[in-house]
């Protein structure tokens, strides 16, 4: 069960509570997953809503007694600094680059499906519903959760895009690699 940790299932339930009275799709996504596969300490938590992350921000930070919520507009992000936990809630979103940034010079708001594709790695790439109806339901679109128990790190789109889009991701693969003992496969290697 991924409540385990009973500091962060009060964080988890009050976000899908605002998710259904907001109306909006709210899904738990990235590192918290998976390391709740591999039975890791979960640290941070990963929070992606389809629309109004602003808004969703503040009531979040409001039902956690936080008085502070840091947005950053450009980006659809915002952070609420927990005592428990670091909080980062982002708007489902694609994003565009330029060659000489890392940064994203173009943002779009999507669906959690496009979201997930634009991730480093498919063991980062799985969604968890925390719609009340639904909660727990994953969506694993790029078989990470597959990946997570072979031990392979993979991209959920083509390598070079993935790498291109920000070079900083190879060194996160290695990472990965040593840290997880994961195999990195030929075709990510090139």
């Amino acid at each position: 069960d991924i409540l385990t940790n009973n500091k962060h299932k009060k964080i988890l339930k009050a976000a899908g509570a605002i998710g259904k009275e907001m109306n909006t799709p709210v899904y738990l996504v990235g590192g918290y997953i998976r390391d709740y596969f591999l039975k890791r300490e979960r640290t941070d938590i990963d929070i992606m809503v389809e629309n109004n992350v602003f808004e969703f921000s503040k009531e979040l930070a409001s039902r956690l007694k936080v008085n502070t919520v840091i947005n950053f507009e450009k980006f659809y992000t915002s952070r609420i600094p927990y005592t428990d936990c670091d909080i980062e809630i982002a708007n489902a979103r694609t994003e565009s680059y330029n060659s000489n940034s890392r940064k994203p010079s173009k943002v779009q708001l999507t669906t959690i499906e496009n979201d997930l594709k634009r991730r480093d790695f498919t063991m980062n790439s799985i969604g968890l519903s925390l719609q009340p109806d639904n909660f727990g339901n994953l969506i694993d679109p790029y078989n990470g959760l597959n990946d997570i128990n072979s031990g392979i790190i993979n991209t959920p789109k083509d390598p070079d895009v993935t790498f291109i889009d920000d070079p900083l991701r190879m060194l996160r693969a290695i990472r990965f690699a040593a840290q997880l003992n994961f195999n990195i496969p030929e075709n990510i290697k090139k």
